[in-house]
């Protein structure tokens, strides 16, 4: 048991579970927009995932919630130089157009860790507010603007509808992640959870969703979308429902993020 244990925290903390999240995502637009499947982008963007969110968590930045993984960090390194190598391999087989317009995501990745200026401490992680909003941008900019970009197909009112449905999802799947981190956070970060409080927050998430629901009817290709999309509306609601500052260990960076791949699952299986 110790054993299986161990291998299921070195998935959540190696970042391969956040990895399959985005990779569903992407897989959730190709369907959306009937693209055919790119191997070598969505590898791309999955190997680069686990290496992006590995150098944000493990750049020496943030120490406050990693103070327990010294002991498995060497390995986590190791395996993350594996996935960095890996996404050059794939980006090898990339044009340099859809390279190019990966740019803006991986400098505020970059800058999400790093501090702006040199002798400073304070990078976009650390900006009043800004947290949310630079994780949702990358993640919708990633999952629905470069798939699109990559097959030559115009962004057009219905693709902006759609990226600003996957922004405001994004936003809807981190505020879990804020309402457990208001123990860690300091005050000056003003997450969403610390400016209204965790009551008005789900509030403000439900309202979100309720949004996100009249995009999906303009933008779901047909009804076959629309049912494992409802479904997973209701999860979202029932998981946000219940988030709390002492929620357990998982709860967030297991089950809050594995939202995205019962999507893609679901869609899938009720669709064939």
């Amino acid at each position: 048991m110790k054993f299986f244990k161990s291998i299921f925290e070195f998935y959540i903390n190696s970042s391969i579970h956040v990895a399959l999240a985005v990779y569903a995502l992407i897989r959730i637009t190709e369907a959306y927009f009937n693209l055919a499947y790119n191997e070598s982008l969505n590898y791309f963007i999955f190997y680069g995932t686990i290496t992006g969110y590995n150098f944000v968590k493990y750049a020496g930045i943030a120490k406050l919630h990693h103070l327990s993984l010294t002991k498995n960090l060497r390995l986590i390194q190791i395996f993350s130089l594996i996935c960095f190598v890996l996404m050059v391999y794939y980006a090898y087989h990339l044009p340099a157009n859809i390279l190019i317009s990966f740019i803006p995501f991986g400098m505020l990745t970059f800058l999400y860790a790093v501090p702006i200026f040199k002798g400073l401490t304070l990078n976009l992680r650390n900006t009043a507010s800004v947290k949310i909003v630079v994780i949702a941008l990358v993640w919708a900019g990633v999952t629905t603007l470069i798939p699109l970009i990559s097959q030559g197909i115009p962004l057009g009112f219905n693709g902006l509808l759609y990226f600003v449905e996957r922004f405001l999802f994004v936003i809807v799947l981190t505020l879990p992640f804020d309402i457990r981190d208001m123990k860690f956070d300091k005050k000056h970060l003003q997450t969403i959870p610390q400016l209204i409080g965790v009551e008005r927050t789900k509030k403000l998430g439900f309202v979100l969703l309720g949004i996100i629901m009249l995009i999906e009817f303009f933008v779901a290709p047909n009804s076959s979308f629309k049912l494992p999309f409802i479904m997973i509306f209701m999860l979202l609601i029932f998981l946000l429902q219940r988030a709390s500052r002492n929620q357990t260990k998982y709860y967030a960076s297991f089950w809050v993020e594995a939202v995205p791949v019962l999507w893609l699952l679901l869609m899938f299986g009720l669709s064939a």
